[in-house]
């Protein structure tokens, strides 16, 4: 399917989300001729735009692209807390395909909450935890070749060869050329690939987890600390979320609280990694332990004025899932890996 048909196929979607969410009082026509409007409701022209899965990146980068001249509605597939309150702070309606929908638009106002559903997994059951890590290692500079792979994450052969193919079939890894020097793949288009990526790690249930208990001032600092007690005991952590960025691109003010993956596979585990650093287990604590969710989030981690963090991309994505200002760090966490 050509980029055009793309493009058609993505305009035709949004607008039938559009009409799915108007009152049936409503009259609503649809232009015969190109004038760049959209729709016609009550009279009123509108122009409709396609921002994808519907996260705060997906929209900056659709109103940057605007020059100026904002669509009358977004639409998306699931639009995240943070790309809904963009699109309010812009003055743009929005609906996505949840039915989850905001409109004022002359006379006409829609509100709706809309119905999360549970997207199909789909192809996503085979982004294994060996495909998330060789595409950790893709994200963070490795090259998209088995030897280089296997070096940065200590999978097989075999298991690196399967993550390569998997990821070229799926069109995120190309090359241009089939034999030579211009054979060597590399990632097609960072978006794309990050957003295959983030959507992969949210599909996969929530890991195990372990809260306790913490009294800081200083949470980087107490990390440090925590990290060497934990260093002494033989056992390999690296601090993830917010506190990871305040390391590695700046942004968020007043940490409280931290995530650390560390190297566990069941609850008693997580207990006794606790108990190294004499915390108790405690609900509602300020730090949370979790098990490494993949090889690459281990072996790529790095150190940072003693800090030891994750790779970017896991950083990346579990700021996502943090609200609001967790989007708005993970996209300056973005910006600020672009520029490097």
């Amino acid at each position: 399917m050509s980029q055009l048909q793309v493009r058609h196929q993505a305009h035709g979607r949004a607008e039938q989300t559009v009409l799915a969410v108007l009152p049936r009082s409503v009259e609503v026509s649809i232009p015969t001729s190109d004038t760049g409007v959209d729709l016609i409701v009550n009279g009123q022209p509108l122009t409709i735009k396609w921002a994808g899965e519907g996260h705060l990146g997906d929209i900056r980068r659709l109103l940057a692209n605007s020059a100026g001249r904002f669509p009358d509605i977004v639409v998306a597939q699931q639009l995240s807390p943070g790309a809904r309150a963009a699109l309010d702070e812009a003055g743009i309606g929005w609906v996505d395909e949840t039915g989850a929908a905001e409109i004022a638009i002359g006379l006409m106002i829609v509100s709706r909450s809309g119905t999360p559903a549970k997207r199909p997994r789909g192809h996503l059951d085979r982004w294994t935890p060996a495909v998330m890590a060789v595409a950790e290692a893709l994200l963070c500079g490795v090259s998209a070749t088995v030897a280089e792979t296997k070096s940065a994450t200590g999978l097989s052969t075999g298991s690196c060869t399967a993550a390569l193919r998997y990821l070229t079939d799926l069109g995120l890894l190309r090359a241009a050329a089939k034999r030579g020097r211009g054979s060597a793949r590399h990632i097609e288009d960072l978006n794309t690939f990050l957003a295959s990526y983030a959507a992969a790690t949210q599909a996969v249930d929530e890991p195990l987890s372990l809260q306790v208990g913490v009294v800081w001032s200083d949470p980087v600092a107490e990390l440090i600390a925590i990290g060497e007690r934990w260093r002494a005991a033989g056992i390999d952590w690296v601090v993830t979320g917010g506190a990871a960025a305040s390391m590695m691109a700046p942004f968020l003010s007043g940490v409280s609280s931290a995530d650390v993956y560390v190297d566990a596979t069941s609850i008693v585990r997580l207990e006794a990694i606790a108990q190294a650093a004499d915390f108790q287990p405690i609900e509602g604590g300020r730090l949370t332990l979790r098990p490494f969710p993949t090889v690459a989030v281990r072996r790529l981690g790095e150190e940072i004025d003693g800090l030891r963090v994750a790779p970017w991309p896991r950083v990346y994505v579990d700021l996502q899932r943090a609200g609001v200002r967790g989007e708005e760090a993970a996209e300056h966490l973005l910006e600020v890996i672009r520029e490097r």
